[in-house]
């Protein structure tokens, strides 16, 4: 109530004194005020009145209460923004420029800083006035609003000053009837819009992100569980058959049978395996088929223990192996080699798996089945686009299996391991 009144006695006695003067001025051009005069006073008191009326309901109708800062014409906010210097002054920009009624605005994104005119509201949408109409002088048509951003440590703080476009001299005579009072408002209503609706955005983009990462874990399980099992199942197979016709060689099969599995159990539940834990399986892999196969197949391994931890989907390396073997060796009359082969270059680690077997073009098809069409998929979920994977022919016969992988894997990708204890396999004997 004191700032109410406060705020009316200075205008009105800002009006008195300007009367007083311009009734001196009168006084000598025209010999005294007369009633001409006395109207122009009555006339001038009661605009002002019903000016400084019109601003205090709508500044309590804005702001519901009347003090002192919320009377003023002239405003300043700060408001904290949760974004870098670039970002908040993207969002202050795209704020001040949607206002209503913006004729005009100046960005400088090199200083920070937005500028804007803003034409008030004139619901009857009179004419100017005449500039010889001396009430013209004191007419303001336009409002500013001046933002500048400061940057700070993962935060802005933006600074905005709302005013009449005019002198501050036109402060002691007239209100700007809230006009400033409701664009602060619109300002500080649309950043924080702004900034609920990034929220709920990265918060939404969290959610899908935590959903396609759970729904790649579960594609990746499903494309594993679809290798596994017919190695095992075939070498079972030749295992029955070879406890009815040699014995020994079928003791030996199921004892590589256990060194495999004993490689292969503790990683069952991860999506991510080590070249060094690929490799022991593989050996033991094709160490059942040299079994089987005898003198048909020779194996060269050439991978450097410096590569041993590089990460690569499970199964991936004995995917191509069996590929190889199944495609390459296997139909060919004689058998053949088979090489593994690893190499880094530029970052990048290239896993060959080649072969001089019947080659791309044989009659089993080239190695096109769902092994390989499982492995491009695991490697894009599990290594990201980084990783790669190229099926050649080999000279001067054959075919070579290239998988590419980054030195070092996307963290995000790999699966946590499975908590429950591997009951230790029996050695062989």
């Amino acid at each position: 109530m004191i700032a109410s009144l406060w705020f009316c006695l200075r205008i009105l006695l800002a009006w008195v004194l300007a009367l007083v003067a311009l009734a001196i001025v009168w006084g000598h051009l025209f010999g005294g005020p007369g009633t001409v005069f006395a109207l122009l006073v009555i006339g001038a008191l009661a605009m002002a009145a019903v000016n400084i009326a019109s601003h205090l309901r709508r500044v309590k109708l804005v702001a519901g209460r009347l003090d002192h800062d919320n009377l003023s014409s002239r405003l300043q906010r700060r408001i904290e923004l949760p974004f870098d210097a670039a970002q908040a002054f993207a969002l202050v920009e795209s704020v001040v420029a949607g206002l209503p009624r913006v004729v005009d605005v100046e960005s400088s994104p090199a200083s920070l800083q937005v500028r804007a005119r803003i034409a008030r509201s004139d619901p009857g949408k009179a004419p100017p006035p005449s500039r010889w109409n001396p009430l013209a002088w004191l007419a303001v048509r336009h409002d500013r609003v001046s933002a500048t951003v400061t940057p700070g440590q993962g935060t802005s703080s933006v600074t905005l000053l709302f005013e009449p476009d005019a002198g501050a001299w036109v402060d002691l005579l007239l209100a700007d009837e809230g006009s400033n009072r409701e664009n602060a408002e619109a300002v500080s209503r649309a950043m924080s819009q702004r900034v609920a609706q990034q929220r709920r955005d990265e918060r939404e983009s969290a959610v899908r992100a935590e959903a396609e990462k759970a729904l790649s874990v579960a594609r990746l399980n499903l494309l594993h569980a679809q290798v596994e099992p017919h190695f095992l199942y075939n070498t079972l197979a030749n295992a029955q058959v070879l406890t009815r016709t040699d014995p020994e060689r079928a003791e030996r099969m199921l004892g590589h049978l256990i060194q495999y599995l004993r490689s292969s159990l503790p990683g069952i539940d991860q999506s991510l395996s080590t070249l060094g834990q690929e490799l022991e399986r593989v050996q033991a892999y094709l160490e059942i088929l040299r079994i089987r196969m005898g003198a048909r197949l020779v194996v060269r391994i050439d991978v450097p223990d410096s590569l041993q931890d590089v990460a690569l989907p499970s199964m991936a390396l004995q995917t191509l192996v069996e590929n190889a073997i199944k495609h390459g060796l296997e139909p060919k009359p004689g058998g053949g080699t088979i090489w593994v082969l690893a190499r880094e270059s530029d970052g990048q680690v290239h896993l060959t798996v080649a072969d001089d077997g019947q080659g791309v073009g044989g009659s089993s098809g080239g190695g096109t089945g769902i092994g390989l069409k499982n492995l491009r998929e695991r490697l894009r979920l599990s290594c990201g686009p980084q990783a790669g994977f190229a099926l050649v022919s080999n000279f001067p016969s054959g075919a070579a299996a290239t998988i590419t992988l980054p030195r070092t894997p996307p963290v995000a990708q790999a699966v946590p391991a499975a908590t429950t204890q591997v009951p230790e396999l029996p050695h062989a004997t």
